[in-house]
């Protein structure tokens, strides 16, 4: 992996030289714009809509569009300029327990790396944090963008996880969300979803979810290499809308011959060969908590 921001955290009058790397990647299957007929590649070209020409881009700046079509033209170096000082640090300002942070604040996962200065004040933190079973809140700059984010404990390393600022996160009030009566469930129809949740409650392990749509297409994409032809596939009926304690009927009925055919549910995955030593020194309470968060961290690489 290569870094992708080079820095330091500051930790009270501590300073610890750090590299930063993406956590994650996306696994798409890219396509690029062709021309059906030879399979040449569709080339963009960038045209001013005012004088109908093709502009370079040393003739391209950055605007902000304050009315319709008029805009407040800056340069590249102008919105650069504006980048916090602080660009280089991560700076800690609290530690707070993960479960307070509800997950739609997270955005984007990084490796932290110690440099060699960095090592033994690195391990220092990330031994007080996973001791703690706590994270720390911080602000960071990445590519000119001020942050806010958190720092903990993954395996044997840190993550440091960017977030939405609070004005960022929409809110539900602008859903037209059922209400009244006529929405509540019926006691009877509760004790079967319950039941239902019950009978297919299991161990969360990302293993046992595949991306199946990108298989699919990288399996078309080797048959039309082969020139082989593959009739289209045609898409599932829509659901009808039935009788909700039918379905819950039937969802219980499928759910308990599952289970009396014996299979077996998931196990969770096994984490004691990732814990570090002061992982198996700390205290069930903190262990329940970087369980907590490892958890969290799957789900959202998953998802």
């Amino acid at each position: 992996m290569r870094s992708i921001w080079r820095g330091a955290i500051n930790f009270g009058m501590v300073t610890i030289p750090v590299k930063l790397y993406s956590a994650t990647e996306q696994k798409d299957v890219r396509f690029h714009l062709v021309h059906k007929k030879d399979g040449a590649r569709i080339v963009e070209k960038r045209f001013c809509s005012e004088e109908d020409k093709e502009v370079s881009w040393d003739e391209i700046g950055k605007g902000y569009e304050v009315n319709k079509g008029e805009y407040v033209v800056m340069d590249k170096e102008e919105v650069e300029a504006q980048a916090p000082e602080q660009s280089h640090t991560i700076d800690i300002g609290d530690f707070v327990e993960i479960e307070e942070i509800d997950p739609i604040y997270f955005e984007k996962s990084y490796f932290l790396e110690p440099t060699d200065v960095g090592i033994k004040p690195f391990n220092l933190l990330r031994r007080a944090l996973d001791e703690t079973g706590r994270v720390a809140v911080a602000r960071v700059a990445i590519r000119t963008k001020e942050r806010l984010a958190t720092l903990r404990v993954y395996d044997s390393t840190m993550v440091l996880e960017t977030m939405y600022w609070p004005d960022e996160i929409r809110s539900v009030d602008e859903l037209e969300l059922p209400s009244g009566k006529a929405a509540a469930p019926q006691p009877r129809e509760l004790d079967m979803a319950r039941t239902l949740i019950e009978s297919l409650a299991s161990h969360f392990d990302p293993d046992q979810y595949k991306d199946e749509f990108r298989g699919a297409l990288l399996n078309l994409i080797e048959q039309k290499m082969k020139g082989e032809q593959r009739s289209a596939k045609r898409r599932k009926p829509e659901p009808k809308v039935v009788d909700l304690m039918e379905a819950l009927q039937a969802s219980l009925a499928g759910a308990k011959a599952r289970g009396s055919s014996g299979s077996e549910k998931p196990k969770a995955s096994s984490s004691s060969g990732r814990k570090s030593s002061s992982s198996r020194s700390s205290s069930d309470r903190s262990s329940s908590r970087r369980s907590t968060t490892r958890t969290r961290e799957r789900q959202k690489s998953a998802a």
